[in-house]
This record gives structure tokens, C-alpha cells and sequence, in this order.
């Protein structure tokens, strides 16, 4: 009588990756010098503002991550300036929700010619129902 074997199935592990496997940088510039400015400006105040607290993160011009279909670059954003309140500070390479627990509080666009129209429409949506930001702002510089 020979002796029954059984493969195991394989198993997936499925593992998200962190923001020190994500990309954290396109190569693409601010739209002008005045945004550059801005975005330092409003980065630096808020900066300030949350060294008052024990908590906090300020970040800009980086990659936020929030779903799973980004790595595929199916649903990616890059936020100008955001704040997210309740998390360690310290720094980071790309803002990535899953690892951090928690969407930001707050994100801001400067508006420029070639980003205006999808800043209020398709980021709005995005940012409203998929990372679901309670604080969504756009400015003109």
C-alpha cells in the first residue's frame, strides 16, 4: 500500500508595502516658483503650528497612498500640502495610509493652469470618497 501525500495548496500572503518600498518622487517640478514658495510658506506655518502639540504630521509635494490599486498606478495622488493630527512625528518618504492607520485631516491644492480643473473635480472626489478627508482646500497663488 503506498502512503497518501497531499500538496498543500499554496497561500498567498498578501503583504502592503511601506514607504520605504513605494516611489516617492515623479520628477515633476512645481508649476511655478510662486508655488514652490506658497506650498514652503503654508508647510513651514503649520510646521510651527504643530510644534505646540505632541502629535502631528505636515507633509508636501509627496505621495499619499491610500488604496491598494495605487501600485498598480490605477488611483494615485500627490497632495501639495497636507495635515494629519494623532500620529508620531518624525520623517517620511511617501504618506501611506495603511501603515500610518489614518487619512490626513487636512489637504490643500495650489491651483495652477494645468492642475485647476482636475484639483476640484477628480481630486475633490477622490479625497472626499475614497481617503475621505474631512478638510479639503484649494488656493490661488
Amino acid at each position: 500500500m503506498s502512503p497518501i501525500t497531499t500538496e498543500a495548496a499554496p497561500v498567498a500572503i498578501t503583504q502592503l508595502p511601506t514607504q520605504y518600498d513605494l516611489p516617492c518622487d515623479d520628477g515633476i517640478p512645481m508649476e511655478t516658483q510662486r508655488h514652490f514658495m506658497q506650498m514652503q510658506m503654508l508647510i513651514d506655518t503649520l510646521y510651527h503650528w504643530l510644534a505646540q502639540r505632541e502629535d502631528g504630521y505636515v507633509g508636501g509635494n509627496m505621495f499619499l497612498y491610500f488604496s491598494a490599486a495605487q501600485l498598480k498606478n490605477e488611483d494615485f495622488r500627490g497632495p501639495d500640502v497636507f495635515v494629519v493630527l494623532g500620529v508620531p512625528k518624525g520623517e517620511r518618504r511617501s504618506w501611506v495610509v495603511w501603515d500610518e492607520a489614518q487619512a490626513p485631516n487636512v489637504i490643500i491644492e495650489l491651483l495652477s493652469e494645468s492642475t485647476a480643473t482636475n484639483d476640484k473635480t477628480e481630486k475633490k472626489q477622490v479625497y472626499q470618497n475614497k481617503v475621505r478627508v474631512p478638510e479639503y482646500f484649494w488656493y490661488d497663488p
